[in-house]
């Protein structure tokens, strides 16, 4: 991470605007051999400039349990984030206030006693289960850390596990490539009462068979987003766009972008997603540590700042997309 960090430290800004309330509704939190990221870097993050007052953890496969049964495992992380949640109170600064974990969705109804003891674990912070599609034909594209099999979201155990996770009042976090929309645009048409956050701008894709080929994936993602949208229970999380899966580049220059250059690559795509869906239905995400290597923090929230300028949003449209649909979304209190 010492090379990474000095990349980074390379570029430094201060906040556009340090007093816009923030609440960063995607963020992961690890201890891998390949490196750390838990409360203290999580603070060093949100608190280098810009005003985040509350986080929502997203499930990484984090200190699951060892043992016990193999579909119970995952309640381990939900259990290791709730202390964590309650580390970031004391610590001051952003506090995590939601926890989306991981269940096998294809379980089927079966899947409720793992929602229950995800609940008991995260202490009344447990909101409701990612569990990732994202898979692509191409070899050049790995597959998402849960291993979907093509067409999981087709899958009738799986929409079993869907409907079930909506009957108990929780809500699902997407996560696909672009050319996947068209199932979950089939998924939420079929089975309305389970809420849906669509992660990343949808996962338009920038390398192997997609690379340079932008335009021709926006033919593909910008109708599915249309046809979602029409979907009242879906709202989308407007970033991931560090990641060098987007194809880029952030992560190969000399030095780290600066918040006008983030901008000027994304504000098309991210105003079109705004557009589309509506403030309401909008939230900007950090997606940190992993959009870490293509930007630091305050240059993430500084290019979302420029674009909401840019765009002219009204204070109350710039407030539903920085903290007011992921509070709602998420259920958060103030």
């Amino acid at each position: 991470m010492t090379d990474k960090n000095e990349w980074l430290n390379a570029t430094i800004e201060e906040a556009i605007d340090p007093a816009e309330v923030i609440v960063d509704p995607h963020h992961h939190l690890w201890d891998f051999p390949t490196g750390t990221y838990l409360v203290p870097e999580l603070h060093e993050d949100t608190g280098a400039g810009h005003n985040v007052v509350q986080t929502v953890f997203v499930e990484c496969g984090s200190a699951y349990f060892e043992d016990g049964p193999e579909e119970m495992k995952p309640v381990g992380e939900t259990a290791f984030v709730l202390r964590q949640a309650l580390e970031s109170e004391t610590r001051g600064g952003a506090v995590i206030s939601g926890i989306v974990s991981f269940a096998d969705m294809t379980l089927g109804e079966k899947v409720e006693d793992v929602l229950e003891a995800h609940d008991v674990a995260g202490g009344g912070r447990f909101r409701g289960i990612r569990h990732a599609a994202a898979w692509d034909a191409s070899s050049a594209i790995r597959e998402s850390h849960t291993k979907p099999p093509e067409g999981l979201l087709r899958q009738d155990n799986f929409r079993e596990g869907f409907k079930k996770l909506g009957e108990m009042g929780f809500s699902f976090d997407a996560w696909m490539f672009h050319p996947q929309l068209t199932d979950l645009v089939d998924l939420v048409a079929e089975l309305p009462g389970t809420p849906v956050v669509l992660d990343h701008l949808g996962g338009p894709l920038g390398i192997g068979p997609y690379a340079d080929n932008r335009d021709e994936v926006r033919k593909i993602l910008r109708p599915a987003l249309e046809t979602l949208a029409r979907h009242e229970q879906v709202v989308v999380k407007v970033g991931g766009i560090g990641m060098s899966i987007y194809g880029l580049g952030l992560n190969r220059l000399p030095e780290a972008p600066t918040s006008e250059h983030v901008a000027s690559l994304w504000s098309e795509d991210i105003r079109h997603c705004v557009e589309t869906f509506g403030p309401e239905r909008c939230m900007f995400e950090s997606n940190f540590p992993v959009d870490k290597q293509g930007c630091s923090y305050t240059v993430l929230f500084n290019a979302f700042q420029r674009i909401a300028d840019e765009a002219g949003w009204s204070p109350s449209e710039r407030a539903e997309l920085f903290s007011g649909t992921a509070r709602r979304f998420y259920r958060l209190e103030n």
